[in-house]
């Protein structure tokens, strides 16, 4: 009873974020702090009813891996050359799955962190002070972090009636200070695939960087029926951001930074004067191995067989839904290219609100082109899928 007692007065001195308001003078017991641990893990939701997210419950091989490498640490990697031997042979396979056995790179935090090395690079090797970037309108908010972080313009291209990056308008954005063009394989909103080829062409002629972010479609595109041009086979391409931790069912963070070469990662190395490299090309110092371990272990045992089931999973969750949809009335802004939905609503914002009032975790997309985004992962299942048409359809009616 006297420790029921201390564990209420514990749990009432956790703030809403989940962690003590000051740091206890005297040990608690192991059992305590794990009673503690499970009460507030227990105000977490269920991926059960997540239509919001591209992350996913990771593999359970890829939990035991990550368990396996937690305190091993990739930013000395001369302590621990076996998962160091690990993540050379996860960027070989990730360069192999994305055109280009050889490319370089190195598993990062995700695809902020890719992003931002990426366009790094492409600054370092242009040379250029200050100058720009050509991103599509589409593009993930990390863009503008590094605008912000490399003292960069970030200018945004229009997109066209797919919600692909407008070509002419890219042309019209680019000149003699543009350090980087990028184009988006798999959008964080509606799933689309920018014109890789054409963008290809475009780098190639006006001598920049081109940079691919994947993060979503990386573990997507190579595995679906239809075909794309948009990594490393086409010859623009310098860098490519692919992301393990969602598609790929790894352990969060594991996010994936590929370059052509090594004289494009040379452009991010620093000395490391008193560690076991010479020289570092990643932006953390301290880097967990365990990521690098879970990716090993997922990429090892589904094999592109596995990964092509689980993505033809979600595609027939995707095609379910859009079914559904349609049957009541309800048609998305374009059709679907990978397990990612932006569904025509009325009043998206208040539909979104009345669906998360019954436990549904969906988003909006951004002005102009307004719609309910939901993404088909592994962990959704048919029933739910049924199950979230019948409160769609019911919310819907509010609006007649």
């Amino acid at each position: 009873m006297k420790h029921r007692d201390q564990i209420r007065q514990i749990a009432k001195k956790v703030n809403k974020s989940g962690q003590r308001s000051e740091m206890r003078e005297k040990a608690l017991p192991a059992d305590e702090v794990m009673a503690i641990l499970e009460r507030t893990r227990e105000r977490d939701y269920s991926y059960d009813r997540f239509l919001s997210t591209m992350c996913t419950r990771p593999h359970p091989i890829a939990i035991k891996a990550h368990d396996m490498f937690l305190e091993t640490n990739l930013g000395d990697p001369g302590l621990f050359p076996g998962v160091a031997g690990l993540e050379e042979e996860v960027v070989r396979m990730l360069g192999e799955l994305l055109g280009c056995p050889l490319a370089r790179g190195y598993i990062s935090t995700g695809g902020t962190e890719s992003n931002i090395q990426a366009i790094r690079a492409a600054k370092n090797e242009s040379g250029k002070c200050g100058g720009n970037i050509v991103v599509p309108a589409s593009a993930h908010f990390s863009f503008d972090k590094i605008g912000d972080l490399l003292s960069l313009e970030v200018r945004k291209a229009e997109l066209d009636s797919q919600l692909r990056v407008d070509l002419s308008s890219v042309e019209s954005l680019i000149d003699e200070h543009t350090a980087a063009l990028v184009g988006i394989a798999g959008t964080t909103e509606f799933g689309q695939v920018d014109p890789i080829e054409e963008l290809s062409d475009l780098a190639l002629e006006w001598g920049v960087h081109l940079h691919v972010d994947a993060a979503f479609g990386g573990f997507v595109l190579p595995f679906l029926d239809r075909s794309f041009a948009w990594d490393f086979s086409l010859p623009g391409v310098k860098s490519i951001t692919i992301d393990p931790h969602k598609m790929g069912l790894a352990t969060i963070p594991a996010g994936g930074l590929l370059f052509r070469n090594q004289e494009c990662m040379n452009a991010l190395e620093t000395e490391t004067h008193y560690l076991t490299k010479a020289r570092q090309a990643s932006l953390t110092g301290t880097r967990s191995g365990a990521a690098a371990a879970a990716t090993y272990a997922v990429m090892m045992h589904l094999g592109r067989e596995g990964f092509r089931e689980m993505v033809g999973y979600c595609m027939d969750l995707t095609d379910h839904l859009v079914r559904g949809a349609k049957e009541i009335g309800v048609e998305p802004l374009i059709e679907p290219v990978m397990n990612v939905v932006a569904l025509r609503v009325p009043e998206p914002s208040k539909v979104r609100e009345r669906l998360m009032d019954r436990d549904w975790h969906v988003s909006i997309t951004r002005e102009p082109n307004r719609a309910l985004r939901l993404i088909l992962m592994g962990h959704m299942s048919h029933e739910n899928v049924d199950l979230f048409l019948k409160d769609l359809k019911e919310v819907l009616s509010e609006f007649v």
